[in-house]
């Protein structure tokens, strides 16, 4: 099977328009050998949630990326990730800025836009380990639409998804798939971006 065969259209999950979804982005050894590279690195525990920057800092007060903010290059698990984006045809240029966000049964991030002004048109979020729900509400309209992110998945953003429709994952311990409550785990999510600073 192509990786296009694999690529779930819009009509089929409801996403919104300029979202793309891929299942199985990578094997299930390629999923150990990220979770122990960044389990191995030093977590910030400011939110409620942990995190991890490469790259840049994002500042979440502040929601802007500074150029004093550059932490250097991506590791080299980052970069070979990055590169299999660029080859993919989702980005134009290697990412050059990662967040891996931690989330525990429970814990889940509020309906937001990616700061347009701090990162390009293209986001990609590569889910390790649980599976969980996102929703996405069109602004100004009551649209939502849901989508199941399952292990070792990828999720394209851009378009309008990017900039018309905010994105959730609901704080709570299981999620609505195939009919059931399905409780949630440990689940890791690597967000790539490129970083636009003046």
């Amino acid at each position: 099977m192509s990786l296009k065969s694999k690529i779930a259209t819009t009509e089929e999950l409801r996403l919104p328009p300029g979202a793309r979804y891929l299942a199985g982005f990578i094997d299930l050894s390629m999923q150990d050998v990220l979770i122990a590279a960044v389990d191995q690195r030093p977590w910030i525990e400011d939110l409620k949630r942990r995190v991890q920057h490469y790259g840049y800092r994002y500042d979440y007060r502040a929601r802007t990326v500074t150029p004093d903010a550059y932490l250097g290059l991506l590791p080299q698990w980052a970069s070979d990730l990055a590169g299999r984006l660029v080859s993919n045809g989702w980005f134009e240029k290697p990412p050059d800025q990662l967040i891996v966000n931690e989330y525990l049964p429970g814990q889940g991030i509020s309906a937001h836009v990616d700061c347009v002004p701090c990162f390009g048109d293209v986001i990609v979020s590569i889910s390790l380990l649980s599976a969980c729900e996102m929703v996405f509400k069109e602004r100004g309209t009551d649209q939502r639409r849901a989508v199941v992110l399952e292990p070792r998945s990828a999720l394209l953003i851009a378009g309008p998804a990017r900039s018309d429709w905010t994105h959730e994952i609901p704080a709570r311990k299981s999620d609505p798939i195939d009919g059931q409550r399905v409780p949630r785990s440990r689940r890791l999510s690597l967000t790539f971006r490129t970083v636009e600073v003046s």
